[in-house]
């Protein structure tokens, strides 16, 4: 009884936030986004007639999150959520829609083929390096679950503005023309980006940078990089993997290791001092997210010599 009254509530609870939204002309449009970088893009198409919320909290990791209960609680007000693909919601979405079934739950990932996620260093073969070719491409990356880093790539951004101003224009016809005029604007930022970070790296093709964890290969595969990680799929390496990254690094005269705020960079500080190298972190979850890929392009520049 106790359980049946209290979907009852949640159900009326989704009714009535519904109903305040399309009476009030000047309410925004509350959804939830995954990730920060995700916030970035719906402010961008959405402007001044959505409230965006971010499930993953600045500094906590996305693949292993757990909701709040006040984010579920406001979960019952939101109309959308945006999933990126991102570890956490394979066990989470379920239960988002359980509290609010008339959520619009838009995957902006939807369409774009992911490459598999960078695989750790092996201590005796190079060879297993060369893992941020395209599938499409006729590379065939040996090892890794998909990546699920797909916005710090600017193109593949593109793709995931057109699902989203897809799902506000249909929650909101209202205001079809303000999405499409401020999606168009958005979009011509990005390949502005775009057109910046390939010229910084044209004549940079197939140089490596190190990285504590591998967030960056599509950013390494749509400007011609490699990104070699130190670990795979949150597994430190393990002492014959060190070695084998330390003499690597030797080999190639690579002196920074790119760390992420979310993890620790223990092992990067240790590969660092055994190369005469330095940590540099880069975040691949930014709030700015045009800034932060103009600064980290900036940094992976800095330290391709």
């Amino acid at each position: 009884m106790r359980t049946t009254l209290i979907k009852a509530f949640v159900i009326l609870v989704v009714i009535s936030g519904f109903q305040v939204f399309e009476a009030g002309a000047n309410e925004k449009m509350p959804v939830f986004v995954s990730i920060p970088p995700q916030k970035y893009f719906v402010q961008q198409i959405g402007k001044d007639l959505v409230d965006v919320q971010v499930m993953v909290q600045p500094g906590a990791d996305p693949h292993t999150y757990a909701p709040k209960p006040k984010q579920m609680a406001a979960i019952t007000r939101a109309r959308i959520y945006f999933a990126i693909g991102v570890e956490f919601e394979a066990a989470r979405l379920e239960k988002i829609v359980a509290v609010n079934p008339q959520i619009d739950v838009v995957y902006t990932d939807h369409g774009i083929q992911k490459i598999p996620m960078s695989p750790p260093m092996h201590p005796d073969q190079d060879e297993h390096l060369d893992h941020n070719k395209n599938p499409e491409a006729g590379g065939q990356p040996k090892l890794g679950r998909p990546d699920p880093h797909i916005w710090l790539s600017p193109p593949l951004v593109v793709l995931q503005a057109q699902a989203i101003l897809k799902a506000l224009q249909n929650a909101d016809p209202a205001h079809r023309l303000q999405y499409e005029a401020n999606y168009s604007a958005f979009v011509s930022d990005v390949m502005r980006l775009d057109a910046y970070i390939r010229d910084i790296f044209a004549e940079r093709q197939g140089f490596q940078f190190m990285v504590f964890h591998p967030s960056w290969g599509y950013f390494a595969h749509t400007y011609g990089l490699k990104q070699v990680p130190i670990e795979s799929e949150g597994k430190a390496p393990k002492p014959a993997q060190l070695k084998a990254l330390i003499m690597y690094a030797r080999a190639r005269n690579i002196k920074v290791l790119f760390v992420q705020p979310q993890f620790s960079a223990k092992s990067a500080e240790l590969i660092a001092k055994e190369i005469d190298g330095q940590v540099v972190f880069a975040d691949p979850l930014a709030l700015d997210w045009s800034r932060n890929l103009r600064d980290v392009a900036a940094k992976f520049k800095a330290a391709l010599r």
